[in-house]
């Protein structure tokens, strides 16, 4: 005869709250099978369960590694229960139906981002649970499954309410799978060693449910990776709301830039691009000649810095509107002073940039490179004229902030300080004149990508601009070396672009 007993499988790695669902199991006529540690929890808490190699007749072995991976576990697992056949192989073998499998795996999640070696990391790769949880999914129209601990109460609510519907299995069987994907991804990028793997598979979990995406009509969430501590997913915050899905896309900008420079450096930025950005001798000056080189932009944007904010930097700050102000950390004063503006995002940022490679949706798919991380391939004086030290000085500095600039890109530039920047055009003649009109006083000229025509050489002439930095490589190159020869001016290519789309 078939066993009649209703039975739940319990096998937590987490062992918070799972006594109250124990308890609450035998209270409701449940018997109760376990596994290794979560069996020796439970009978310690004299909690009556019957050990797993009593239903498999073997011992656990290999240090654990082989427990339930047993044809009594998972056919009392995924048997279905108005299928005669099957019933005919379950009473013949004597199986106990097992009707609630609650699991929850080893922490690989947490483990893959220590100091621990390949082999202990290894080690943290759940081989049954996983098992378990697909099975007992596949099968949810007869077997509850359980993965996620903050479930339990809604659990135990419709078991007493005797309302455990389809419906309701469904949705923890879709919770199963979808952690399975993120688990199985997250040992994936582990274990791969090719940077474009045939399959892609990024593993992120859910950190915030943002109010709205874009724009207020759009709808979006933050996820964050399992298997990196990025800047953007280990930040603390320190002061303000929540961030928001705009707010995160310029913050990521805007510590990305300040972190390209060994100076103490202020990036001011405006709907994903930098209105302003300066180093200087301290935070406070750095500050103080971004704000002016843009102090329209500015308003309602977001601040960087790769320093600590003092208190004369924090006073200078909360003199005008902004959204986020990013740094490394605050003077105890200084987050007293920026902390008065009670919706001023203040964020203490403790990892500096690290991501290898950048994602971008198409519809359909998903592009995925390497991060820009190259500066230059090398510096060649293309011109009769060459670059003293001081020029040289800015034009590296120009050409780092037009890596954040929207292509066509264009900055100019003078003593580490941003005059003008033009971007997000069509052509590349457009965005020469915007820096230029804006940049007065700019001695050089950073461009993301090669001048087509000498029509920028031209232009920058004019504005008396003495240096230019670009990759070079256009077929009409000898005609913007012919023409800052003929205005005296100095022109280093690069041989690497910068398109920022």
């Amino acid at each position: 005869m078939i066993d009649n007993n209703k039975y739940a499988l319990l096998s937590v790695y987490d062992k918070d709250n799972i006594l109250t669902l124990a308890q609450f199991f035998i209270k409701n006529n449940i018997k109760l099978i376990s596994t290794g540690g979560t069996y020796e929890y439970l009978k310690a808490h004299n909690i009556p369960v019957i050990e797993i190699s009593s239903i498999t007749n073997f011992e656990e072995m290999l240090d654990g590694r082989v427990k339930t991976l047993h044809p009594h576990v998972h056919a009392g697992i995924l048997a279905i229960r108005n299928n005669a056949q099957h019933m005919q192989k379950i009473q013949q073998h004597h199986i106990k139906l097992i009707d609630y499998v609650v699991v929850n795996l080893y922490p690989f999640f947490d483990k893959v981002n220590t100091d621990l070696s390949f082999a202990q990391k290894l080690e943290f790769i759940d081989i049954g649970g996983p098992t378990m949880l697909r099975a007992a999914a596949k099968n949810y129209q007869d077997v509850v499954v359980v993965c996620d601990k903050n479930d339990y109460g809604q659990l135990m609510n419709n078991i007493s309410q005797n309302n455990v519907c389809l419906e309701f299995k469904r949705y923890l069987a879709a919770k199963v799978f979808n952690l399975m994907s993120a688990y199985d991804g997250a040992v994936a990028n582990f274990m791969s060693q090719e940077p474009y793997p045939l399959y892609f598979t990024p593993s992120l979990v859910k950190v915030q449910s943002l109010r709205y995406g874009e724009n207020p009509h759009q709808s979006a969430s933050f996820y964050k990776s399992t298997t990196m501590n990025g800047a953007m997913n280990s930040f603390v915050t320190l002061n303000g709301k929540e961030l928001s899905y705009n707010n995160y896309k310029d913050v990521d900008v805007a510590w990305k830039a300040v972190n390209e420079f060994d100076q103490p450096a202020c990036c001011a930025l405006k709907h994903n691009t930098p209105c302003g950005l300066a180093i200087g001798k301290t935070v406070n000056q750095a500050y103080t000649k971004a704000y002016k080189a843009d102090p329209t932009s500015i308003f309602g944007g977001v601040v960087a810095f790769n320093r600590i904010v003092d208190v004369a930097t924090a006073k200078a700050l909360v003199k005008i509107f902004l959204e986020v102000i990013a740094a490394p950390g605050y003077d105890p004063a200084a987050l007293k002073v920026l902390q008065v503006k009670k919706n001023l995002r203040v964020l203490k940022f403790t990892t500096k940039p690290q991501a290898k490679y950048s994602l971008v949706s198409v519809d359909g798919g998903v592009l995925v490179q390497s991060e820009d991380e190259k500066l230059y391939e090398h510096l060649n004086v293309v011109t009769k004229a060459k670059p003293t030290k001081k020029i040289l000085a800015d034009l590296l500095f120009a050409f780092k902030v037009v890596k954040y600039v929207r292509s066509n890109a264009i900055v100019v530039a003078k003593n580490g300080v941003t005059l003008g920047i033009g971007g997000g055009q069509v052509n590349r003649i457009w965005p020469t004149h915007d820096a230029l009109h804006r940049g007065k006083g700019a001695v050089v000229l950073a461009s993301d990508a090669f001048f087509p025509f000498d029509d920028v050489v031209k232009a920058a002439a004019k504005a008396k601009i003495k240096a230019i930095i670009q990759p070079g490589g256009a077929i009409r190159d000898q005609d913007s070396i012919k023409a800052a020869d003929k205005y005296k001016m100095v022109m280093i290519f690069t041989g690497i672009r910068h398109f920022k789309h």
